[in-house]
This record gives structure tokens, C-alpha cells and sequence, in this order.
């Protein structure tokens, strides 16, 4: 994982995207991103134009930032999805969506991303109830995802589920609340990506 020590807030400013690294508090008029939508710094208001590369790896660092990959891990990704016959970038976004962690988290099972890859690390995660402690593992079609905690774990997943509700399941994935068990029934398209992503600049980027 591409492990961020500073203020979360912070990277959404300068990555100009909510990014819900905060779960919840995200959604209220405490978010930093509503309050102050300009970079962070002395110089945040009043920043000067990026150039073409630099939007491209302005774009391609907020991805890195969404999915908590280190350059390393991205550019693996990406290599990946290059030598996978169709769109790159909509297979690049694929396979990171099919990250265990993630799909952790898109089942609201963990409140963001990095409570899902603890989740896993820690052992509470288990894919066709075989315990899966990597949390780049790539979930396919008809997987099975479930957690596995204690009373006091269950009754905080549970309540974390009962209030967010509104927000719903992406389209490929199905939850059972009760269980806390959540299936793969298709694999993840484009349009399941929740975050304005403009992948097309992250191929420009790398093919240069």
C-alpha cells in the first residue's frame, strides 16, 4: 500500500476531487474539500495553469491516491492492462476495482479503503471462505467475499451498512447485510467507477 502519513484532507484539495478517504465525515459541512476546494498552501488560490503533463500526472497521482498504490504497484497495473486485449484505460480501471481491499469497501463492509486492507492483513477477510490476507488480490466472477469478526466488529458493520444505505452497491457486486457477505455477479465496467477518473490521460502519460 502507498501508505500517506500527512493531513488526508489535504490530498483531496490538491488532487481537486473528493475523495473519501474520511468515509461519512466526507458527506457533512465538516469536509475540508467543501470548505476550502482550492490546493493547499500559501499559493493554493492563486495557482498557476499546469501544462499537458502536468495534468496528466496530476490525474494519474489522484488514482494512485484513490486506490493506495505506490508508483510501483500503478505502473504494474497499467502494464498489465496494456497487454489485456481492449480499452486500456477501462481495463486498467477494471483491475484495480477487482482489488480485494476495494471490493471490501465497495460492499461497505469497512468504511474506507484503508480500514479494508487492514481488514484483510488482519485476517478478517475471506474469499469463498478461504482467508485471503493479500489485499491486491483479484477477485473474479461469482466470488464470494466475506468478513469474519468478532460480536463487537460485526454490530460496528452492521450500523456502518444501516447508515449508509442511500449510497447503494455497485451494480456488480450483491450484499447480504446479514452475513456480511457479499458476491462478484458480473465483472466491474467503466461506468461503475464512482470518481470522475479521465483515464485517457494516464495512457497518454505512460505511452510517452
Amino acid at each position: 500500500m502507498g501508505k500517506s502519513t500527512g493531513p488526508t484532507c489535504k490530498i483531496c484539495r490538491r488532487e481537486g476531487a473528493k475523495l473519501f478517504f474520511k468515509s461519512s465525515r466526507c458527506l457533512t459541512e465538516k469536509c475540508a474539500f467543501s470548505r476550502r476546494s482550492y490546493s493547499p498552501g500559501q499559493h493554493g488560490q492563486r495557482r498557476s495553469k499546469l501544462s499537458d503533463y502536468g495534468v496528466q500526472l496530476r490525474e494519474k497521482q489522484k488514482v494512485k491516491k484513490i486506490y493506495g498504490l505506490l508508483e510501483g504497484q500503478f505502473r504494474l497495473y497499467f502494464k498489465k492492462a496494456a497487454q489485456i486485449k481492449g480499452v486500456t484505460g477501462h481495463i486498467l480501471l477494471r483491475l484495480l476495482e477487482q482489488r480485494l481491499d476495494n471490493v471490501v469497501f465497495r460492499l461497505r463492509l469497512a468504511s474506507t479503503r484503508r480500514q479494508a486492507r487492514q481488514m484483510v492483513y488482519h485476517g478478517l477477510v475471506f474469499v469463498n471462505d478461504q482467508k485471503v490476507d493479500i489485499s491486491s488480490y483479484q477477485v473474479e466472477l461469482n466470488d464470494m467475499v466475506s468478513v469474519k469478526t468478532d460480536e463487537a466488529g460485526v454490530k460496528r458493520i452492521k450500523e456502518y451498512i444501516a447508515e449508509t444505505k442511500d449510497q447503494g452497491i455497485p451494480s456488480w457486486l450483491s450484499l447480504d447485510a446479514n452475513e456480511l457477505k457479499g458476491t462478484v455477479v458480473k465483472l466491474p465496467q467503466r461506468d461503475d467507477v464512482q470518481f470522475p477518473i479521465k483515464e485517457q490521460l494516464i495512457v497518454e502519460l505512460y505511452s510517452k
